[in-house]
């Protein structure tokens, strides 16, 4: 049978002790950049495989971080894990990720199971289900800290990383203003999030600082999807309803809303425009190309991960509220006649 190499190999091969060794490997501040290097590249030259459950059970610590998104095929979630996993690796964490597929039911038992694997932190967006946070505040209860992004609840006072979405939106209907349109719709998401509740108000504010009036008729509260998008559009055409434009919540409902306004033959921008936001990957692919807000994805993971460190790292409490906010941007296609 093969030997096991232990962490004293390492440091017998390289004449120092095997504590130095072990913070060598778990990337500890206290040792240099040259001497982890050195170790590094021992532990791979002769074999060395950490035994993560050992470690954790000697430190207290597992240096896994688990990553709770509402779906792992959406790109926009892909993208801010990639971010997460940038920072995490950086300061040799690894990221465990659950998929809860927009359900409480699954959401509640991912975090039951990361409990239970005892990760060091956690990262979530809620679910479009999810209306309270009592299991979040469970794991928090447990000394599991926790930080939320993108989605967050009502009144809620779990650190977090968002974007201004009030501002995005009031910035998108503006464009469409500013693009000559008047009569526009706001195809929207469950408004017990804030998330969306806020691109809700600020779709009305921009309408309001042009002088141009709501008409309840010109909202509708979707479920974020294509199928919501296209059911939505549908209907409105159904009934008469024609707007000269449509800020949709995210770009899946703007992709859905584009295939109904296709199959009926209405040109975009022409007869009418449309915007969405997150700046899925699909956007500048499609015909026409769609118009969206940036939610600078990757930056938001990496600030979500960094703000965990922080709590990890004692320099703040982990029931401390903490917001931090990141900026979206504008990218104006052929949907809105850019």
């Amino acid at each position: 049978m093969k030997k096991q190499i232990t962490l004293q190999d390492i440091a017998d091969a390289l004449q120092t002790t095997r504590a130095t060794v072990s913070r060598a490997l778990n990337n500890d501040d206290s040792i240099g950049r040259e001497m982890k290097k050195k170790v590094a590249a021992m532990a791979q030259q002769l074999g060395y495989r950490n035994n993560r459950i050992a470690s954790s059970l000697r430190s207290g610590k597992s240096h896994i971080v688990g990553v709770l998104v509402p779906s792992a095929e959406i790109s926009f979630f892909g993208s801010i894990v990639h971010g997460i996993d940038q920072i995490a690796r950086e300061h040799g964490y690894s990221i465990l990720l659950i998929q809860t597929e927009e359900s409480q039911e699954k959401e509640i038992k991912g975090i039951d199971t990361l409990l239970a694997l005892k990760v060091d932190g956690i990262l979530a967006s809620l679910t479009k289900e999810t209306k309270d946070e009592n299991h979040f505040h469970h794991a928090l209860a447990e000394g599991t800290p926790v930080v939320l992004f993108d989605r967050v609840g009502n009144n809620s006072d779990i650190p977090c990383v968002v974007n201004n979405d009030f501002q995005g939106a009031m910035e998108a209907t503006a464009h469409l203003i500013e693009k000559g349109y008047r009569k526009i719709a706001h195809i929207g998401g469950p408004q017990h999030l804030p998330i969306f509740e806020k691109r809700f108000l600020g779709y009305k504010a921009a309408l309001s600082e042009a002088k141009i009036k709501f008409e309840q008729n010109w909202f509708v509260e979707g479920n974020v999807s294509i199928e919501s998008g296209e059911k939505i559009v549908k209907e409105w055409l159904q009934k008469g309803f024609v707007p000269d434009a449509i800020f949709a919540v995210e770009d899946y409902t703007a992709l859905g809303a584009l295939n109904a306004l296709k199959a009926a033959n209405i040109k975009i921008p022409e007869t009418m425009g449309l915007i969405g936001f997150a700046n899925e990957l699909f956007g500048k692919y499609i015909t026409p190309t769609l118009s969206t807000m940036d939610q600078q994805t990757e930056l938001m993971g990496k600030k979500a991960m960094e703000l965990l460190l922080d709590i990890l790292q004692q320099k703040i409490s982990a029931t401390e509220f903490v917001q931090k906010n990141i900026a979206v941007k504008p990218i104006y296609r052929t949907s809105t006649n850019n």
